[in-house]
């Protein structure tokens, strides 16, 4: 009887959870298009490799560095969390078609 019990609080729970993290989803994808978005383009800077055109001073080098290299983080973080919250998503899928035999 008891694992009855627990098997009716999965079943109502598991819907739920997947709304959940479909929700988590769609905000992390959100975020991680503003910060790509957000992050400098480096084109001139592989570019500089060649022609040695480098004029920054070590101020205006590194002043943005920090900025990208947050918006760098936030973007790997929000990848790891989409991909972990689509694996979870998927595997709830697993239980409930073997809950209800399909």
């Amino acid at each position: 009887m008891d694992s009855n019990l627990t098997n009716d609080f999965w079943a109502d729970a598991l819907p739920i959870i997947r709304y959940v993290l479909f929700g988590i989803i769609i905000a992390c994808a959100i975020v991680l298009i503003i910060t790509a978005l957000m992050q400098s383009n480096d084109s001139s800077k592989s570019l500089d490799a060649f022609t040695g055109a480098s004029q920054e001073s070590y101020y205006s080098k590194n002043k943005g560095a920090s900025r990208d290299s947050i918006l760098k983080r936030i973007t790997i973080a929000m990848a790891v969390i989409i991909f972990v919250c689509i694996i979870l998503f998927f595997v709830t899928q697993i239980f409930i078609s073997r809950g209800t035999g399909a």
